[in-house]
């Protein structure tokens, strides 16, 4: 008999219930016994939708206070030493140090998961980190989930995805060095669960969707081999692409199932089901665990038969990878529209889904018939929907060619009409976007939502919020500004609210990272602009000042891979009916007088295939979305864009064929490592590189950011160096975002006059 299963649960909760418990007992408000209680609450109603769907297991260790690598470093007792913290005896407070930081610590590096917008914690490697065990929340968990009569099987992030991921710090020449002190800590971690009666261990390793030198793939033998002693049964997951290439070693691994991503990695099985050990469990991810659209259940129990013939029970059927990166429950969404609603499935109802092709796979069909019934009906629904189509987009899109994607000259001819536009000293500072998003802003744009208070009401609060901000940059002496955004509730649904072809939730919220949490639009349709998005406001900042100040987009990429995005036509072709859309707001802006205009693209690196053959077809694309959204301006209109939490070097070029003015970049965390690329490839156009951490509430010292701009003048040239922080500051408060952005002004000008005494 088929079982099903999934890889992991939402952990957030449905309201967010994790996110507001961690961050009040931040604050203080909360004792840490209330908080182990939501956490505990959470946990036992997310295995008991698990169970009531009639799932063989329920998921074990994808629970985390912050994030599932800092706990799985918790759980080994590999936390940085830096922070000189007993490992064996870690607190929760002493977790959230690791991920936010203190005054003598920066906080851990932080950057996206594979090609998601999760972010992990980044593992430090030292000569004198520690394998040798940790925190026991994982055996506790375990144990709780048995006392409430569920059977379980819990997850691990695998050996090698943690030491590839992680980062050399000092003392240690290769990653691969650790292998025997990590085999050694995850064998202590299985032998443990072997003794609390646990059979089935899930073992992450998402690296095999890579392209993996010789020396890492070579290593997954002996290291599987030494896991597999004395421990549970072992499924080795892998996700987020197809892993054909590595059939054959899969095959070969003392493991007792393997799982695939059935969904990124369509028309892999021929590979695997050649020669499949009769033994041996295949688990089939066949409903997509990273968007939101109903699945076709007919057409997955289709593509299931054959396995069926062939694996028999061994055949396991799942989601395609953990449903972290989707809402929890659409049963909550009562005041969606019905139509959209019916073409939608988050983590609970993907869970019915995959039940119900466990009962037609072992012959229950009958059982199920209303489920497979209803499917039919909604994927046909939305197949034939009127409202997928615009006309005005698709005669736009086909007249795309005739549209330029360049600027009218080269950046080195635009600088110097910019430069004597705008008249900036020499590194200027700036701010990347967002102010704090006080509780009365928040508060504000609520009841003008729910209607209690009116359009004018709400414009004049926002308005005063817009005079705030600009009056504390003048006075903090910022010299490039921006309006703040306290209008905006999320970058990307602000912007979608407004463009036709996007819908929109009240709870599908997903983590980012730690308690950050978004709430991703979905793409059902054409995208088109009806009219300007940000005009007005930008207009209301600028009168406000003689500085420069900056229109704020999200770019089309970023549109794109921060929503659930259509899978009815190619992703380019979405990318750029977007970037039409913004390309019409950009040009708008520049008529209303706005010269500078930055287009965020933070999710560019993160739309990169993981797969290096597959990325020149995307970042040909991405490249072409972003310069049409850009090119429509005049050359004395500089563009900045914004990119962050990701590894640029190995996609230099295609950031410079942007052809952005300006580029700003987090690089605080990694203290400007990432900054050593573009000098290295001596990145043509100017570029800000973050000087402070705006993730942590820690307030970096001025000589800090000193120090940090000091390795930036060793790498780029004083002529194209700006300062600002590595990210807007919408998550941060006033007291601490006046201090650190004083600070960082002052370490600007002390740079300046060291420049000038030379």
């Amino acid at each position: 008999m088929a079982k099903a299963h999934i890889l992991g649960f939402p952990r957030i909760g449905a309201q967010r219930e994790l996110k507001f418990a961690v961050e009040s007992f931040w604050r203080g408000d909360t004792e840490l016994a209330a908080l182990q209680e939501t956490g505990a609450s959470l946990r036992q109603r997310h295995w008991a939708v698990q169970a009531d769907a009639g799932l063989d297991f329920v998921s074990v260790g994808d629970f985390a206070w912050y994030d599932q690598v800092l706990n799985t470093l918790a759980l080994l007792g590999a936390v940085p030493t830096r922070f000189n913290f007993d490992a064996k005896k870690l607190t929760l407070s002493d977790y959230f140090t690791l991920a936010r930081g203190n005054p003598e610590h920066f906080a851990m590096e932080m950057t996206k998961w594979f090609d998601t917008n999760y972010h992990y914690l980044v593992p430090e490697f030292t000569a004198d980190v520690r394998f040798d065990g940790g925190v026991d929340w994982l055996f506790e968990e375990n144990a709780e989930a048995i006392a409430l009569g569920h059977k379980t099987k819990v997850t691990l992030v695998g050996p090698l995805t943690l030491l590839y991921l992680g980062k050399i710090k000092s003392g240690v020449t290769n990653k691969l060095d650790l292998l025997p002190k990590v085999i050694a800590g995850y064998q202590n971690v299985l032998q443990r669960l072997q003794a609390a009666g646990v059979e089935w261990v899930q073992i992450d390793e998402p690296i095999l969707a890579l392209e993996l030198a010789a020396v890492w793939r070579n290593a997954f033998a002996p290291t599987y081999e030494a896991l597999s002693v004395g421990a549970p049964k072992l499924l080795l997951a892998t996700y987020f692409d197809q892993v054909r290439e590595h059939s054959a070693l899969l095959r070969s691994l003392p493991v007792d199932g393997v799982h695939l991503d059935l969904v990124r990695g369509a028309g892999q099985l021929d590979d695997f089901l050649k020669d499949w050990p009769q033994d041996r469990v295949l688990s089939a991810g066949i409903v997509d665990g990273r968007n939101i659209w109903r699945a076709d259940l007919d057409a997955a129990l289709l593509a299931l038969k054959p396995l069926q013939e062939k694996l028999g029970d061994k055949l396991w059927v799942s989601a395609s990878c953990s449903l972290l990166h989707v809402p929890v429950d659409l049963a909550n969404e009562n005041k969606l529209d019905e139509e959209l609603k019916g073409w939608l499935s988050f983590a609970t109802q993907k869970t019915h889904e995959i039940t119900a092709l466990k009962h037609a796979l072992n012959g229950d069909k009958d059982a199920v018939a209303a489920q497979f019934n209803a499917a039919a009906l909604a994927v046909a629904a939305r197949n034939t929907s009127s409202r997928i189509h615009n006309p005005l987009v698709q005669k736009r899109l086909s007249e795309i060619n005739t549209i330029s994607a360049a600027r009218n000259n080269i950046f080195a001819d635009r600088i110097v009409k910019q430069q004597a536009r705008f008249k900036l000293p020499a590194f200027p500072t700036t701010n990347i976007g967002s102010f704090p998003q006080t509780t009365d802003i928040r508060q504000a744009r609520a009841q003008y939502k729910r209607g209690e208070i009116g359009h004018l009401d709400y414009l004049k609060k926002m308005r005063d919020e817009v005079r705030l901000v600009v009056q504390k940059q003048e006075e903090i002496g910022l010299d490039v500004l921006v309006h703040g955004e306290p209008e905006r509730n999320d970058m990307v649904e602000y912007f979608g609210e407004q463009l036709w072809g996007y819908g929109f939730t009240a709870n599908g919220w997903v983590q980012s990272y730690g308690s950050r949490c978004v709430k991703p639009p979905f793409i059902y349709g054409d995208v088109y602009r009806p009219e300007a998005m940000t005009v007005g406001w930008s207009e209301f900042a600028q009168s406000l000042t003689a500085k420069p100040m900056k229109g704020m987009l999200t770019g089309p990429v970023t549109m794109l891979q921060w929503s659930f995005v259509r899978d009815d036509q190619p992703r380019d072709t979405t990318a750029l009916q977007i970037a039409l859309a913004l390309r019409d707001e950009v040009v708008d802006l520049e008529k209303a007088g706005i010269g500078m205009i930055q287009i965020d693209e933070p999710a560019f690196r993160e739309g990169l295939p993981l797969k290096a053959a597959d990325w020149p077809h995307y970042l040909d694309w991405a490249v072409r979305a972003f310069r049409i959204t850009a090119s429509g301006v005049q050359d004395d209109t500089q563009i900045h864009t914004h990119m962050c939490y990701s590894e640029f070097n190995d996609i230099l070029p295609w950031i410079a064929a942007m052809d952005a003015d300006v580029i700003t970049i987090e690089t605080s965390r990694s203290d400007m490592e990432l900054l050593d690329g573009f000098g290295e490839f001596a990145y043509p156009n100017d570029i800000g590189p973050g000087v402070y951490d705006i993730h942590s509430p820690r307030v970096p010292r001025v000589e800090e950011m000193q120090r940090l701009l000091r390795k930036a003048r060793g790498v780029i040239p004083d002529a194209q160096l700006w300062v600002n922080p590595d990210c807007g500051l919408k998550t941060r408060g006033w007291p601490e975002t006046t201090v650190a952005l004083e600070n960082m002004v002052l370490a600007a000008r002390t740079l300046r006059a060291e420049v000038a005494a030379l």
